[in-house]
């Protein structure tokens, strides 16, 4: 019981590896290994990162936070890690992920989505699903600026879709120094994954995702004064209606459906010419993948699929293995040792 389980499509695909994730006694299934992960705490000891502030467009800077290898900051792997909805680079998956890296030689790079990690006063514009050019804007500062000579990209749920959407967009035309991707639970089909957030099992993650984008955005409208209408947010109950309402409208779209149909890296991940991991677990409770989109991935031969019976959204909280140092938190092993072998 919850063995990692492999895509097998039906057509020539992806590579594919018998990756096992085992998750702990007493944390099986999708809604307990979600949860658990955002209420366990967890004790990641890090050293002191240099800041960052990143213009990803005229006058709008992002904060990364960078973790250089302090004898070969050139030469060595490059992590770019992205964060999901309302998260930043404090969350655990992103620290989980930085704490890997380095102790496998390589530098990290966690970065900001615009307006998160403190950042809300910087720019009147709000981040959204659609903006990988803020991600390829990170990735042409460290290259110009440090000198990195390989990077690569892992996202984590709207992290992923971001990371899986630049890299279909650059395709072969992608920067020399691009020599990955990885995503954890991307949310790719962004229509069918906000729908299954309305569905009452998943309504305890939808209002919390909306009680954080209301904070935000009335943090916003004090920030910009006379930009943001906050009688826009009334009668809000989904997130469906808030991308309607707030995103869509304030980001250039001329409704949610423009938005979810325009901004998903389902569009382009058949496009993808590097080395690519995915990891998805079945029993996540509200990202949706629809059958196009996997057929698509399982088309691509640059993409490994990995799709287990267990794990939640972004949490595969499993089984130690025996080092003092491990906490269980599988697919940040993964991504790292994804990277490790494609370098």
């Amino acid at each position: 019981m919850g063995s990692s389980q492999i895509s097998k499509p039906g057509v020539p695909g992806p590579r594919e590896e018998q990756l096992a994730f085992r998750p702990r006694r007493w944390l099986r299934g999708g809604h307990v290994q979600t949860l658990a992960a955002f209420l366990l705490s967890r004790r990641i000891h890090l050293p002191a990162p240099e800041e960052r502030l990143v213009e990803v467009a005229p006058g709008i800077q992002v904060r990364c936070w960078c973790y250089w290898q302090p004898q070969n900051r050139e030469q060595a792997p490059t992590l770019i890690v992205v964060h999901g909805l309302e998260g930043s680079t404090e969350s655990q998956y992103m620290t989980g992920v930085a704490r890997n890296g380095l102790a496998a030689d390589m530098n990290v790079v966690l970065m900001n989505q615009r307006n998160c990690g403190g950042m809300d006063h910087c720019a009147p514009t709000l981040y959204n699903s659609s903006l990988s050019s803020d991600v390829a804007a990170v990735a042409r500062h460290v290259v110009e600026r440090d000198g990195v000579s390989r990077f690569v990209l892992i996202g984590f749920s709207m992290g992923g879709n971001l990371v899986l959407k630049l890299a279909g967009e650059w395709g072969s035309q992608a920067p020399p120094q691009l020599r990955g991707v990885a995503a954890v639970c991307p949310a790719m089909d962004l229509a069918a994954s906000a729908d299954a957030l309305h569905e009452p099992a998943n309504r305890i993650y939808e209002y919390y995702f909306l009680l954080q984008l209301f904070r935000r955005t009335r943090r916003k409208a004090r920030h910009f004064p006379g930009f943001l209408d906050l009688s826009r947010l009334r009668g809000v109950r989904s997130l469906r209606q808030f991308d309607d309402r707030i995103t869509a409208y304030y980001c250039g779209f001329t409704g949610a459906d423009d938005y979810y149909a325009r901004a998903g890296a389902a569009n382009v991940v058949d496009r993808i010419a590097v080395p690519t991991l995915i990891i998805h677990a079945a029993n996540d409770p509200f990202i949706r993948m629809r059958p196009e989109t996997r057929e698509r991935i399982l088309r691509n031969p640059n993409i490994t699929y990995i799709e287990t019976s267990d794990g939640g959204h972004c949490a595969f909280i499993g089984l130690r293995d025996g080092d003092p140092r491990d906490d269980g938190r599988w697919a940040e092993k993964q991504v790292v040792e994804f990277v490790r072998r494609t370098m």
